[in-house]
């Protein structure tokens, strides 16, 4: 294998380079892994580029992929293809670590075409997943699709990484690979190094942000939410348990997405303008956590959240849906409440249930922070090292 100074040069592949999950994944790489022994380039596609505004700071090589997107059209897939193939020719990495579905059934088939062509050259091709795609709510056919195209190309890969124990259960009963060649590694953070804003800091700054004529009080009653504006993201549930809740509260969404429109109409539809906003995206969102009296996540498909664990560490009860990793995160009853994704009346109960009882979320609060001991990041950076 090629090194580059005798250190292992690695590329990290990503569909998009708006924050994501997966983004979140490889900055905490690039930001961890030993700099004398790996060299490291990111590449992705679509988005708004915040994965490369925050890669900057830490002068990481990175190449913006122009034909890389979410859902390509077919004509689209060859020049991805082609614009991976160009790059390993020029790069020749010891490792390609594919993020993403996209990606890694794109950056796959471009893997096995260079490989075809420069066999004296190898190298290591590992997939991350966190949440199967043709898991999402979409129609049944392009979900058909989606898994026939991880079945088929999951050859040309070296190692699969799940992150719940639930993506590893699925991999194997739809026979995407063999047992052995998953690899399961939790998401890990580091609680030192996160910077939240006191309560009250972080709620006059959320107040601002509001549309003229609106503040938040210091009494008022805020329940919040961090994710983007997709369909996977159960938001629409979140606004309409919003409608059912008998209670004075104001209720932010902090996130952008493709749903922005269909979330305003709902908002509309049940004329919650003056208690629900959605605030776009802000950076390090986290942050702005202790703002919030509750922290929902209503997700109707999930890998491992990172913004669960960073709830967590902050002191704020959690309400999530029972889906992906979460349960494995947290005990219902325990480290949070968890309720069935699509369930409005269920989710507006729970959270009347949280605000009228200080002492169970205070219970809850406690033992999230314990349990958050087990999903540290220098355990996330060891597990994937014995990978390279």
């Amino acid at each position: 294998m090629e090194t580059v100074n005798n250190k292992r040069k690695i590329i990290f592949l990503a569909t998009q380079s708006e924050f994501g999950g997966a983004q979140r994944y490889i900055f905490e790489m690039a930001s961890n892994l030993n700099k004398d022994k790996y060299d490291i380039l990111v590449a992705a596609g679509e988005g708004d580029g915040e994965l490369f505004r925050k890669l900057k700071s830490l002068s990481v090589k990175i190449v913006y992929l122009k034909h890389m997107k979410r859902t390509p059209l077919p004509w689209q897939v060859p020049f991805s293809i082609l614009e991976i193939l160009n790059l390993l020719k020029k790069e020749r990495p010891n490792t390609l670590f594919l993020c993403s579905t996209s990606a890694g059934i794109m950056g796959s088939i471009a893997s096995f075409l260079y490989k075809l062509r420069a066999s004296d050259f190898k190298f290591q091709v590992i997939y991350r997943i966190g949440g199967w795609s043709f898991r999402d709510p979409r129609p049944w056919f392009m979900n058909r699709t989606l898994l026939w195209a991880e079945k088929i190309t999951s050859p040309l890969k070296d190692k699969i990484v799940v992150n719940s124990e639930v993506d590893r259960d699925i991999a194997i009963k739809y026979r995407i690979c063999l047992p052995e060649k998953i690899v399961k590694i939790y998401n890990g953070i580091d609680v030192n190094q996160l910077k939240f804003l006191s309560k009250g800091e972080a709620r006059q700054k959320l107040s601002g942000l509001l549309p003229a004529g609106y503040r938040l009080e210091p009494e008022t009653i805020l329940i919040g939410s961090v994710a983007n504006l997709y369909k996977t993201k159960g938001l629409e549930y979140l606004i309409k348990s919003a409608h059912l809740l008998k209670a004075d509260f104001k209720l932010l969404i902090i996130g952008e997405g493709r749903q922005r429109r269909e979330l305003e109409l709902l908002i509309k539809k049940y004329d919650l303008g003056n208690q629900v906003f959605l605030l776009g995206r802000i950076p390090d969102a986290y942050k702005y956590l202790k703002a919030f009296d509750v922290f929902v996540l209503p997700s109707l498909k999930e890998g491992f959240p990172w913004i669960i664990l960073e709830a967590m560490a902050s002191g704020v009860p959690i309400i999530a849906t029972n889906v992906g990793a979460i349960p494995e995160i947290i005990e219902d009853g325990k480290e949070g409440i968890l309720i069935k994704p699509r369930s409005s009346k269920e989710l507006a109960e729970k959270t009347l249930k949280l605000i009228k009882n200080p002492k169970l979320a205070q219970e809850l609060i406690s033992q999230a922070k314990e349990k958050l001991k087990k999903f540290s990041i220098r355990e996330m950076i060891q597990e994937t090292e014995k990978l390279l």
